[in-house]
C-alpha cells in the first residue's frame, strides 16, 4: 500500500473513532458507498461485496477493501488517497 494511501486511511479511521454514534449513523451511507466501490475494484469477478454490518465494523471493512484495491493492477494510489481524504473531510 502506498504511504499516502496508508496515511489517509489512518486519518479516516481516527476521525471515525471520534464521531458520536448519531453522526456516524448519518455518515455510514457515504462510507458504505466507498467500501462497495472499492470492493468491486479489488475483487475478482463474482466476489461478494462486504455485507453492511453497521458502524462498528465499517472501518475494518474499509481497511480491507483499500488494501485489496491498492494491490489491484493499475491502482491509482494518488486517486485513492484523494478519495479517502475527501471521505475524511465529509466526516468532519
Amino acid at each position: 500500500m502506498a504511504p499516502t494511501v496508508q496515511l489517509e486511511l489512518q486519518r479516516v479511521v481516527d476521525r471515525w473513532r471520534q464521531l458520536p454514534l448519531d453522526h456516524a449513523l448519518r455518515a455510514l451511507p457515504a462510507v458504505r458507498e466507498l467500501v462497495d466501490r472499492l470492493a468491486a475494484l479489488g475483487a475478482g469477478a463474482g466476489e461478494a461485496v462486504p455485507p453492511d454490518l453497521g458502524p462498528g465494523v465499517v472501518m475494518d471493512q474499509l481497511a480491507v477493501v483499500v488494501y485489496d484495491a491498492s494491490a489491484a493492477p493499475g491502482c491509482d494510489a494518488d486517486g485513492l488517497a484523494a478519495e479517502l481524504a475527501d471521505l475524511r473531510r465529509r466526516l468532519a
